[in-house]
């Protein structure tokens, strides 16, 4: 059986994870309406989407293990932008190899989604909003 605060946990980074990626395919999709490239624009609508996703991810879906304010909250944001990069790199990857094998660009974009989805949610659990994070702020 699944555990309730895991499954809770999951569903909003899932509710986190869509309103970022409207302000992210937004963006993609603007951006190559300017006549930047497939991958470019991708990269572009990810960035801001790690802004929107810091401000859903800390206030909602890892609420109780945000460090607290100063160094150690800085290092966090640090971490998650690093999974966040993780996570554009993958996107980066995926829509640059699936255009230039000709396929449909905002497919192309939709498989990286997944991908990415998968990837910084569990680097975020495990590295960025662990409990561990969370104590060390408080003990300091």
């Amino acid at each position: 059986m699944i555990e309730a605060a895991p499954l809770r946990r999951f569903v909003a980074y899932g509710f986190a994870s869509v309103a970022a990626l409207g302000i992210d395919v937004a963006t993609f999709l603007a951006l190559m309406a300017m006549g930047l490239t497939a991958p470019i624009a991708a990269v572009g609508g990810y960035g801001l989407g790690i802004f929107a996703h810091w401000f859903a991810s800390s206030r909602f879906v890892f609420a109780g293990r945000v460090a607290e304010t100063g160094r150690h909250r800085a290092a966090q944001q640090g971490l998650f932008v690093a999974s966040a990069l993780v996570g554009m790199a993958i996107t980066w990857g995926v829509v640059a190899s699936a255009t230039a094998v000709g396929l449909d660009p905002r497919l192309a974009k939709l498989g990286a989604i997944g991908a990415s989805f998968v990837a910084t949610f569990v680097l975020r659990c495990r590295f960025v909003f662990n409990e561990r994070m969370a104590e060390a702020s408080v003990e300091a």
